[in-house]
């Protein structure tokens, strides 16, 4: 199904208006690499080519850069998606399967296999934690994680390469929707977002991690400090690729509280958001 026809109801009502605002703002997202400007048709090429430098040290790089944080941020994000046997979920923009790792083993916990019978094997044989990301080389790390964890036997994972914009499964589909990470390197923010509400079925839940801006001003200029001294050298060191780091501090700059403020308005009426922030502010669910 198109984005458009999304769109169109959205618009009837009037769910759009604050995208009417910041249409212009959202242009020059899409337009940008960094603080750099490039064609829309070059972005994700561009994008991609950085996750490709930076796959073999990706997830050393992102407990060093989170101080090992990263690993709490996303149970507490799989908490709130309260994941259970026979669902069908999207973990979209996925790296390496951090989250949907954590999905399946909260689904097979002892709290359900203490009531196991006939309908829990049923339901566990039908659970799809769909693992899906625009970069084959994340995916193929991905898989290679599962098998060394023993993820594979389950039988239960999807893994699948595409574009968050132009998903690849029919309307009303999904329990569930996760990007971690992810939303402030796609494109289209907003075609994003209007996948992601065509898939998931009535009542779906939509869990969105991001890394956001630190407004308090002693931890605004720590943050600031750490985004664009340490974690490029910290590139450069253990990944030897300060220019990729450079990006993604770049990036998280670029992506600022207004445009998740602007996202929230567009979809309150149509997600029951709970948006939650940590790490004074470095972090919004």
């Amino acid at each position: 199904m198109a984005v458009r026809p999304i769109f169109r109801g959205l618009r009837k009502n009037n769910l759009l208006l604050p995208l009417r605002n910041t249409r212009s703002y959202l242009h020059s997202l899409a337009t940008s690499f960094g603080f750099k400007e490039v064609r829309e048709d070059d972005k994700s090429r561009k994008v991609g080519d950085v996750f490709s430098k930076i796959v073999s040290r990706y997830d050393l790089m992102n407990d060093l850069m989170s101080g090992g944080l990263q690993r709490s941020w996303k149970d507490r994000l799989v908490s709130k998606l309260s994941p259970f046997p026979g669902m069908k979920h999207l973990d979209v923009a996925c790296g390496t399967g951090d989250v949907a790792f954590r999905i399946l083993e909260s689904i097979y916990k002892p709290k359900y296999r203490a009531v196991r019978d006939k309908s829990y094997d049923s339901l566990i044989g039908e659970t799809q934690i769909f693992v899906y990301d625009i970069n084959t080389n994340m995916l193929n790390v991905g898989k290679k994680r599962a098998k060394e964890r023993g993820l594979e036997a389950y039988k239960s994972l999807v893994w699948g390469q595409g574009d968050a914009e132009a998903l690849k499964f029919i309307d009303d589909s999904m329990d569930g929707y996760t990007i971690a990470f992810g939303i402030r390197n796609v494109t289209h923010i907003e075609k994003a977002l209007a996948e992601a509400y065509r898939v998931l079925k009535r009542g779906g839940r939509f869990l969105c991690l991001e890394l956001s801006h630190v407004e308090l001003p002693i931890f605004k200029e720590l943050y600031e400090y750490y985004s664009f001294s340490v974690i490029p050298e910290l590139g450069e060191l253990v990944a030897h690729d300060r220019k990729s780091y450079n990006y993604l501090a770049e990036r998280v700059r670029r992506f600022p509280s207004q445009v998740q403020c602007m996202l929230l308005q567009i979809y309150q009426n149509l997600f029951n958001i709970l948006w939650h922030c940590d790490s004074h502010a470095v972090l919004t669910i």
